[in-house]
């Protein structure tokens, strides 16, 4: 499960934002069935996160489990330089099955022109088939039976499309050396491969028994597995799933950049070990957090305009002296300068830096308490006053180095709204076998 303070849209930039290290995509893609906001592109929030140009295209997919595969055929298919990025957070019922299946996730893709892997063929069918569904009123999944719904895929879509997709790459269905198929109910795999005659393991079923359900993130999570077992000209099966179908075959031609970090990604985390806390992260009751939580943040338009850019890239300024500062301000805070000048962009968010100040307050409100917070010195001088996530279990000391994550800021339940900004993290990430 993901944080309290991670939703679909940080997911996403997180996953996205080592695909853009060496150069901007032409396109940015963001994929979806939990976005937190439903009249506010998710993608061109994502492209502000990440402090990428604006003559960047950008869109959103959603309302499909198979909108990431769609959104990376078609970007195939265009021959161009995109990032597509899928993430879910998704909500569910204590008691309900979903609550434990479903887990929270995300995964990016970059195509482009490259020796990684190269489209061989596709097929898609599209079918209105009801295996489950969510909507204002149940906003929670809702699954149908699973004996029909395995009937229906396996016959009607999953064979058909596996088959023609094969055809039109022109290869057997015994070439394919891995898989990574987005399973609607338990079982349909193995009788598709069986049919056919395909011998690979499904890297979904693998993902899933590690970190649940992905939905839109999940059959992209395991094409990154599936690249990584694969050796060099070998075939691999994608397919996603969900009011309809996507199939793809590529062949691997060269190393993946990121694919084995996806894979390495599964065996880090911290262990949840009281129920009660994973409902309270999850929305699965309701928690009295007392007067200390009755405030409201109300994020203003004009400001958002005004700086939102550099907050949610957390971009800061140089002065002509060298002096790095955020935020940024007309008058530098460089005591030497005295008159307003124009600040050159520095971009904080892939700066490591240093805990110089630490305060672990359990008196002001969090939904994971404590409430760690403190000063954060950067190597080109910058000092910034910042909160911190993913608490180690010895706690945060000063003389840690950190690195920045993008995470949610403020919410106002209230108004429906919430803001973004990084937050200081331990550089390295958990094992799980370490609790």
């Amino acid at each position: 499960m993901a944080g309290w303070d991670e939703d679909p849209l940080t997911m996403a930039a997180e996953a996205a934002r080592v695909l853009i290290a060496d150069s901007p995509p032409e396109a940015l893609r963001f994929a979806s069935t939990s976005a937190y906001f439903t009249d506010r592109g998710q993608a061109g929030a994502m492209l502000d996160i990440l402090a990428l140009p604006r003559h960047i295209r950008t869109s959103d997919a959603a309302n499909s489990r198979r909108a990431g595969t769609s959104a990376l055929l078609e970007a195939l298919l265009g021959q161009r330089e995109e990032v597509i990025a899928a993430a879910e957070k998704r909500e569910t019922v204590p008691g309900n099955s979903a609550n434990l299946s479903f887990g929270d996730g995300a995964a990016a893709v970059r195509t482009g022109v490259g020796k990684g892997a190269q489209l061989l063929g596709h097929a898609t069918i599209t079918h209105d088939l009801v295996d489950r569904y969510s909507s204002r009123e149940h906003p929670a999944s809702y699954s149908y039976e699973e004996r029909f719904i395995r009937e229906v895929a396996i016959a009607e879509l999953l064979l058909p499309a596996i088959t023609a997709a094969l055809d039109n790459a022109g290869i057997a269905a015994g070439d394919i050396a891995q898989a990574a198929v987005a399973e609607p109910a338990g079982g349909c795999w193995a009788a598709v491969s069986r049919k056919l005659g395909i011998a690979a393991s499904n890297h979904c079923a693998t993902l899933e028994e590690q970190a649940g359900d992905l939905g839109v993130a999940h059959p992209l999570y395991a094409l990154g597995m599936a690249l990584t077992a694969a050796a060099i000209g070998e075939h691999v099966l994608l397919v996603g799933f969900g009011s309809g179908v996507d199939a793809l075959v590529f062949r691997k031609d060269g190393e993946i950049p990121g694919a084995a970090e996806m894979a390495e990604a599964l065996s880090q985390g911290e262990r949840l070990e009281r129920i009660t806390r994973f409902l309270s992260l999850t929305g699965g009751i309701e928690m009295d957090w007392g007067m200390r939580a009755e405030f409201a943040q109300k994020a203003q338009a004009t400001v958002l305009e005004r700086v939102g850019r550099d907050m949610a890239g957390f971009v800061g300024g140089r002065d002509s002296l060298g002096n790095v500062q955020f935020p940024k301000s007309s008058i530098p805070v460089n005591p030497a300068l005295n008159r307003p000048e124009e600040l050159v962009d520095v971009r904080l968010a892939e700066e490591n830096g240093t805990i110089v100040s630490l305060t672990s307050d359990r008196l002001n409100f969090t939904p994971d308490p404590p409430f760690d917070f403190g000063l954060v010195q950067f190597a080109n001088g910058a000092r910034v006053l910042m909160e911190m996530v993913d608490r180690p279990p010895e706690g945060f000391t000063i003389g840690q180095e950190v690195c920045m994550r993008p995470r949610i800021k403020s919410l106002n339940r209230a108004l429906g709204f919430r803001t973004y900004f990084w937050k200081a993290a331990p550089v390295a990430r958990p094992q799980l076998g370490d609790a």
